[in-house]
C-alpha cells in the first residue's frame, strides 16, 4: 500500500520538534538563529516559536553564558522551559524502592529511598504511590502535576498484558499486572520497563555510554543481566527479553558460570578454611584488595565468570563498549583488567570495558529519560490531536 502523503499538519509538527530540539541544544538561541540552524524560514519559525510559548515548552531568556563577539541589536532569545511537566522515576527492588522527581529537562529535583524488604506486590505498589507523594511535595508540586512515571522492574517485562515475568530476585512481582496496578495507585500514565534495560537508557544519556553508538550494560550483583543499546537505541527484542544472558547455559552450566553474588560466595567457600569463609561480596573484595591469596582467587573466577557472559554479547553483537555496574560489577579495580584478558583470548575483537559511572542511580538515570521523552510526546500530541494549547 502507498505511503499517505504528509499534510500540513504533520509538516508543522515534524517543523516543530526540529525547532525545540534545537533551541535545546543551543540555548539561549534567537529566532534567526533557529531559522539559520533548521532551514526553515524565519516567518514559519516565528509561528513555531508562538506555538512553543503556548504549550508552555520554551520561554524567552537572557543572554547569560553566550559567547557573542558582536551585538544582539536587541534580538529575544529563547530557551527550554523545564517546568512545563514533571515526572517520576522508580527503581523497584529486592530491599530498596528508590524514587526521583525530574523536570522536564531531567534534572533531579527530589531523589529518596525507601526499605521495601519483605513487601509483597501490593505492598511495594503503595509504597510507590507514598513516595510518590512525599518526592512531589520535596519538589514544590503538587502530586496531581506529575505527568508520566517510568518504573525499572527485574524481570521481563510483557507489554501486551503489563505484567512481569522471571521476577527471579523479586518473586513477589512474578505474574503480577503491574501497569495496571502502578498506573491506578499512582494516578498517571506509567511506563513499565526492565530495570537493567532502564540503567542501559541511563549510561546512554549520562554515564559511560554517551560516546557509544553500540554497547552493552552487564550488571552483576544479586543476579545478572544486560541491557543492549544498539545504533543509540535500546533494543528490547522481540519479548522484550533481550539480555536475559542466563539462557545462555544449561542448568549444570549455570552453576559453575554464574556470577552473581550467590554463586561467587559459594565458589569462595571451597577456598577458605571453615570459618574464614566472607559473608558477603564485599568482605570478598576487601579481602582481595587487602591481598588474600583465597579472595583473589575468587576474584579470578569471577572475571572468568563475566568474561564467559560478555562473550557471546560481544561475539554476536559486536559492540565496542561493554559497561559493568551492581553490586560486584562496580569493583572495576579488581575486575576490569581480569575480565578484559579473559575477553582478548576468546574474541578477536573484544569491547572496551569500562565500569558504571553512575552506580545505583543508573535505572533512575533510564527512568528519568523515559519519562520525559513521554511526558513531551504527551504535550505534543494534545496540542496536535485536539488543537489544545496549554496555558
Amino acid at each position: 500500500m502507498p505511503a499517505k502523503p504528509a499534510t500540513s499538519a504533520t509538516l508543522r509538527e515534524i517543523n516543530l520538534r526540529t525547532v525545540f530540539d534545537v533551541i535545546r541544544a543551543q540555548s539561549p538561541i534567537s529566532r534567526a538563529e533557529v531559522a539559520r540552524e533548521t532551514g526553515i524560514s524565519k516567518p514559519t519559525v516565528s509561528a513555531l516559536l508562538q506555538d512553543l510559548l503556548d504549550l508552555g515548552l520554551v520561554a524567552e531568556a537572557g543572554q547569560a553564558n553566550r559567547q557573542e563577539l558582536g551585538p544582539t541589536y536587541g534580538a529575544l532569545f529563547f530557551a527550554p522551559r523545564p517546568q512545563a511537566a514533571h515526572v517520576l522515576a522508580l527503581d523497584v527492588g529486592a530491599r530498596r524502592l528508590r524514587g526521583a522527581v525530574a523536570d522536564l529537562e531531567g534534572q533531579l529535583l527530589a531523589r529518596q529511598d525507601v526499605d521495601v524488604t519483605g513487601q509483597d506486590a501490593s505492598q511495594m505498589v503503595e509504597a510507590a504511590a507514598t513516595l510518590a507523594d512525599r518526592l512531589a511535595r520535596a519538589s514544590g508540586i503538587a502530586p496531581s502535576e506529575l505527568q508520566h512515571a517510568a518504573i525499572g522492574v527485574p524481570g521481563v517485562v510483557d507489554l501486551r498484558e503489563g505484567r512481569i515475568w522471571q521476577a527471579l530476585n523479586v518473586p513477589a512481582l512474578d505474574g503480577f499486572p503491574a501497569q495496571d496496578a502502578f498506573a491506578r495507585a499512582l494516578g498517571l500514565p506509567v511506563t513499565l520497563e526492565n530495570d537493567i534495560h532502564l540503567a542501559a537508557l541511563g549510561e546512554r544519556r549520562a554515564g559511560r555510554g554517551q560516546d557509544a553508538e553500540s554497547f552493552c550494560f552487564l550488571s552483576v550483583g544479586t543476579g545478572v543481566g544486560a541491557g543492549l543499546v544498539l545504533r543509540g537505541e535500546l533494543h528490547r527484542g522481540f519479548a522484550g527479553a533481550a539480555g536475559e544472558l542466563d539462557s545462555v547455559f544449561t542448568e549444570p552450566e549455570l552453576d559453575a558460570n554464574d556470577p552473581c553474588a550467590a554463586a561467587l560466595l559459594q565458589y569462595a567457600a571451597t577456598l577458605f578454611p571453615e570459618g574464614r569463609v566472607p559473608a558477603s561480596t564485599e568482605e570478598l573484595f576487601a579481602l582481595a584488595r587487602a591481598g588474600d591469596d583465597g579472595a583473589l582467587a575468587a576474584v579470578d573466577e569471577e572475571a572468568r565468570r563475566i568474561a564467559g557472559y560478555l562473550t557471546p554479547v560481544a561475539a554476536v553483537v559486536d559492540v565496542e563498549l561493554a559497561v559493568l555496574g551492581g553490586g560486584i560489577g562496580l569493583n572495576g579495580d579488581l575486575l576490569l583488567d581480569r575480565v578484559a584478558a579473559r575477553l582478548a583470548t576468546r574474541i578477536p575483537y573484544p569491547p572496551r570495558l569500562e565500569v558504571s559511572a553512575l552506580g545505583d542511580g543508573a535505572v533512575l538515570a533510564g527512568a528519568v529519560a523515559v519519562a520525559t521523552r513521554e511526558a513531551l510526546e504527551q504535550i505534543l500530541a494534545a496540542r496536535f490531536t485536539s488543537g489544545h494549547r496549554r496555558p
